[in-house]
């Protein structure tokens, strides 16, 4: 897109759909707003009629490449009795450069407005890139997104557990835009297991942790594999102790995208660097629909059971699990983000002792090994069981990315026959690791065959479930 950087000094650098909906020749007070929240400087095009501007926004999108659980191949008989739906205009796939340094991108953006970053997101990766929204005020996102002019995507976490009013919502922002949001479900059979065997309010006596890992990580991780890049509303004020740091855009640490393996997905974060009071100058200058929530207390909105109104002079965070600590208050969906406090960093050569790293891999399905206990899994040289072992450091970021996917294959594999445990192999621990365990880097991940003496190695950059799945039955 031929561009040039522009100051919103007159209504002629705005884009002029926005005046035909909004009615305003934006006075003296949207200038000021804009300049607070950093759209005083933004990507201008040549200027589309209003109708190719409608028409634009009201394409529809391609959904996201993710399997559905269960979700079988359609016949060709089927397909064709089906009703063919209208054919839309597909957004267009951007070349992405080789090779990206995110690090020195976020440098070189730390300064740019949402709406520059966000226009940068989606010229880099076109319709392999979506904006994830929750109901709340991350509406802000499609906003920016619809000003740049560019066709985009959007997708949603529908945990079967939200509030009337952001069902409700959901179908206002759709309408407001042309836009059809991409929902994502959990997984019937694993709500089910959840709530025969806990009850429906379980998070309340044992923590949030598992009901959001089904409800919401695994719908977030198969929607991820179906992209190479996501955009999201978190932002540095929004959480105290955990969320001080997140930039501008990141190799995402937690996830997987479309090509698999570690650094195969791109994390932005356009409005990571503004206050939540600036996001609603946004909100209310442009006019945006907000959910009905926001006006009876809610500030961050999440599902139904674990969200509740929050008083003047409270965090926002602190309608959010409640009776949980303030600074664990996290779903899991950007753990990679979350600061830890006292976290002892490793050496150069990874041989920190990481005493203060909160431990990983925490499950009763995963058992957690001493010396002792992986020395006498050396020297069987037939064992009753195979045995699943990963050899991890818990402030590895590596290790914390496949926590969840290593997690969830040791559920699936409970009762099966496969044993699955973990190994911290950092600190003095290390040497024997790296001499008798095959560790060059973290984590490793072993299988122990059942008539087999010596430990194979697991050789794959991929650390999803399903390939973790495939190398444990290939050698069972």
């Amino acid at each position: 897109m031929a561009s040039a950087t522009a100051s919103i000094s007159s209504h002629s650098a705005v884009p002029r759909d926005v005046k035909e909906r909004t009615g305003l020749n934006f006075p003296l007070l949207f200038v000021r707003a804009a300049a607070r929240i950093g759209i005083v400087r933004q990507q201008v095009a040549a200027a589309p009629s209003a109708a190719a501007a409608r028409g634009q926004r009201a394409r529809a999108v391609r959904p996201l490449r993710a399997a559905e659980p269960g979700r079988q191949p359609v016949s060709a008989s089927a397909a064709a009795a089906a009703p063919v739906a209208p054919v839309a205009e597909e957004v267009p796939v951007a070349a992405v450069p080789a090779a990206v340094d995110y690090e020195a991108l976020a440098h070189e953006l730390e300064g740019a407005s949402p709406l520059e970053i966000m226009d940068r997101a989606l010229a880099m990766f076109g319709s392999e890139i979506a904006i994830a929204f929750s109901g709340a005020e991350d509406v802000a996102l499609i906003e920016y997104a619809k000003l740049t002019g560019r066709p985009f995507r959007v997708f949603s976490l529908d945990t079967g557990r939200l509030n009337p009013e952001t069902y409700q919502f959901f179908d206002k922002v759709e309408k407001h835009y042309g836009i059809r949001i991409e929902y994502m479900f959990p997984d019937s059979g694993e709500v089910q297991t959840l709530v025969r065997t806990k009850g429906l309010f379980s998070f309340y006596e044992d923590g949030h942790q598992e009901c959001c890992r089904v409800r919401k990580v695994r719908p977030l991780r198969r929607a991820l594999k179906g992209l190479k890049a996501w955009i999201t509303g978190q932002r540095k004020d929004q959480s105290p102790g955990t969320r001080a740091s997140i930039p501008i855009v990141q190799v995402d640490p937690s996830f997987e995208g479309l090509d698999g393996g570690a650094g195969s997905l791109i994390k932005w974060n356009p409005v990571a660097n503004v206050d939540g009071k600036d996001i609603w100058t946004f909100l209310r200058t442009m006019d945006v629909p907000v959910n009905p929530l926001h006006a009876q207390g809610y500030v961050s909105i999440g599902c139904e059971p674990c969200t509740r109104p929050v008083l003047p002079g409270q965090h926002e965070r602190e309608g959010r699990w409640w009776w949980e600590d303030a600074k664990a208050k996290e779903c899991g969906l950007h753990k990679g983000n979350i600061e830890k406090e006292n976290q002892a960093a490793p050496t150069a050569n990874g041989n920190g002792n990481g005493a203060g790293a909160a431990d990983i891999f925490q499950s009763q399905a995963v058992v957690p090994l001493t010396r002792t206990g992986i020395e006498n899994l050396l020297r069987l040289e037939s064992r009753s069981e195979p045995w699943l072992v990963v050899l991890y450091a818990p402030w590895c970021p590596f290790c914390q990315a496949m926590e969840a996917s290593y997690v969830e294959l040791a559920e699936k594999l409970a009762g099966s026959g496969v044993k699955v445990a973990k190994f911290r192999a950092d600190g003095e621990q290390k040497p024997f690791a790296q001499a008798e365990l095959q560790l060059q880097s973290f984590p490793t991940v072993l299988l122990f065959p059942s008539r087999t003496a010596r430990p194979i190695k697991y050789p794959s950059e991929k650390r999803d479930v399903d390939s973790l799945l495939a190398f444990v039955n290939s050698l069972r």
